[in-house]
């Protein structure tokens, strides 16, 4: 694992730009396994950016989202669909039909996970950009997900639900259910980049890096895979010996 400590919020975007552009560099069709959330925000506008400036091309890219509410169509301002667009799909060169993520709208989620584990299994990530959750999660797989998951319906913690509040305009409109990638379908990824910023994510950084690998903090399974590069700014990264 490789551990990288930044000034700040932009330079820990740029260091994480700066390893996907080599990879979509080096392999035009390479499939790139994207978060959402506001930590790759500022990722994918340097994303965005490069290929408005310099004419990098997505056109053979091909990717895969981590997770998705359940419930919520690909046309809700809310679906982490519409997050995708609207900050890089729409934006780039990108074939919309090599965009994947499940969908939230599926009646029958059972089968709709089934789908979706089956489409990983054609389409594994050359690189796989994470978050991680204020209780260790990374997707949606909260606490006491084991390392052997695969693509699943996950009820969200309180806290998770709490977390992701500050993007609806009430608690009470946020999801209690989504679609998740297990922990091996992330693990099964070629390259994996982890990004955290804020104080508020010292801990969990802390117990990815040096704490006891278990289902209590699911990212701590991230030590596992021999390409794991953890981005961080100084706050995010405070409590690392």
């Amino acid at each position: 694992m490789k551990i990288l400590i930044t000034e700040n919020y932009d330079k820990m975007s740029e260091a994480a730009f700066s390893f996907v552009k080599e990879i979509i560099t080096e392999n035009p069709d390479a499939v790139l396994g994207l978060a959402t959330g506001s930590t790759p925000i500022g990722l994918y506008d340097l994303m965005v950016r490069d290929f408005e400036q310099n004419g990098t091309s997505y056109k053979g890219i091909r990717s895969v989202n981590l997770d998705e509410y359940v419930g919520l169509s690909a046309d809700n301002v809310q679906s982490y669909a519409y997050f995708m667009k609207n900050h890089l799909f729409d934006k780039v060169d990108i074939d919309k039909n090599n965009t994947h993520l499940p969908c939230g709208a599926a009646t029958d989620k059972k089968a709709e996970c089934k789908r979706y584990n089956e489409l990983l299994k054609k389409l594994v990530p050359d690189v796989q950009i994470l978050g991680i959750g204020s209780n260790g999660h990374i997707g949606f797989n909260e606490p006491g997900t084991e390392k052997d998951s695969v693509t699943h319906v996950v009820d969200l913690t309180e806290s998770t639900i709490k977390d992701n509040s500050r993007l609806f305009d009430r608690i009470e409109d946020v999801p209690r259910q989504a679609f998740s990638m297990g922990i091996k379908n992330i693990l099964d990824s070629k390259k994996i980049i982890v990004m955290a910023s804020g104080e508020n994510k010292a801990k969990e950084i802390r117990a990815l890096i040096e704490g006891p690998v278990s289902s209590d903090c699911p990212a701590s399974f991230l030590r596992e895979h021999n390409d794991v590069i953890v981005i961080v700014d100084k706050a995010a990264g405070k409590l690392i010996k």
